[in-house]
């Protein structure tokens, strides 16, 4: 099962061959909380994965976290994670934004729903930050005994030094950068039809390269509490591999 955390609502497009699936805060500003069923909030896609999204509240108005909060508070009132006709659910997979200032983002780690962090990052200035304030909230929560670093996914941008600098920067943080995920126009030509990569050219280096991530994380057994850098150090680090002047 896929939980989209993104106001977007975009997580889970692709699986559900385009279509944008109604949201469950959409539900709930449309009957009640106790009207909602499973199957008002969640579709089966590729490889019989289950969708959810989150949603967000009107623009404007309210926080976009708590809608995080209020799916997953959803989705266990209604048995979501006990599985559905009989099929246990395997893996939950949440699809959070890389946002540690608000709490509702961070709602997966914080009440122990998720037990493993990857952060997908890439090697541009930006990325790494981002990352880097990601582990920042992560060392936070694990003096609390919650979920622990698994990794860094980078997903790359074809920066220069790119698999070494964002090896250096897991190393730095005390994690791994489990997989190297070359660029690749695949990715596009499957969203220009509306399908994941594995769907869309199952055979191809990019759909191999997927399968050895999620072998990668299956067999994952290194979980850390990351050692966040300071912006001097990772600017210094920036330097080193030739990305900033």
């Amino acid at each position: 099962m896929i939980v989209g955390c993104d106001p977007k609502a975009d997580s889970t497009r692709l699986l559900l061959g385009g279509q944008r699936q109604r949201t469950v805060l959409d539900k709930l500003r449309e009957v009640k909380p106790e009207e909602v069923s499973l199957d008002m909030v969640m579709a089966t896609g590729f490889g019989n994965i289950r969708c959810v999204e989150s949603g967000g509240p009107e623009p404007g108005v309210g926080c976009a976290g708590r809608g995080v909060i209020t799916s997953i508070q959803t989705l266990e009132s209604l048995g979501a994670y006990n599985g559905v006709n009989g099929q246990k659910v395997e893996y939950v997979f949440y699809d959070v934004l890389g946002d540690v200032v608000c709490g509702g983002f961070a709602m997966p780690i914080r009440e122990g729903y998720a037990e493993e962090i990857y952060i997908v990052a890439s090697g541009e200035y930006m990325a790494l930050y981002a990352a880097n304030n990601i582990s920042k909230g992560i060392k936070k929560f694990a003096t609390r005994g919650y979920a622990r670093l698994g990794g860094i996914i980078c997903n790359s941008r074809m920066v220069e030094n790119e698999r070494e600098l964002v090896e250096e920067f897991a190393r730095r943080i005390n994690t791994q950068m489990i997989h190297f995920v070359p660029r690749s126009k695949d990715v596009q030509r499957a969203e220009i039809n509306k399908q994941t990569v594995v769907e869309h050219n199952p055979t191809s280096d990019q759909a191999t390269e997927y399968r050895q991530l999620a072998k990668k994380i299956q067999e994952n057994d290194m979980f850390t509490v990351p050692t966040p850098i300071t912006q001097d150090e990772l600017e210094d680090l920036m330097r080193d591999y030739g990305i900033i002047d």
